[in-house]
């Protein structure tokens, strides 16, 4: 079982609210980047689009892999994620080609 984390962005963000997710994004990196390193745990992550307003998702090895980045990732921490959610995942996978 896999856990998917969601983050959805302010629909009535502002420029100046924005401008905070830029400023945070290199301590989100590193964070993120450190986290993968040590655990492993991170599979996939990335914004969709129109990251303002569509948001992003990751996928982890497991629910608590992804409650334990959310807690300590710096968008997080500093209230820029709007709304947070992590669903359970039991995908079925097909080998490659």
């Amino acid at each position: 079982m896999y856990a998917v984390s969601f983050y959805d962005p302010d629909p009535d963000t502002t420029p100046e609210r924005f401008q905070r997710v830029v400023e945070a994004y290199p301590r989100h990196k590193a964070y993120l980047d450190a986290f993968a390193a040590e655990t492993g745990d991170v599979l996939m992550i990335g914004t969709f689009g129109d990251p303002g307003t569509q948001g992003s998702m990751a996928v982890f090895r497991s629910r608590e892999a992804a409650e334990r980045f959310r807690d300590g990732d710096p968008f997080f921490t500093e209230g820029l994620v709007y709304r947070s959610r992590i669903l359970d995942w039991d995908p079925i996978v097909f080998a490659e080609a």
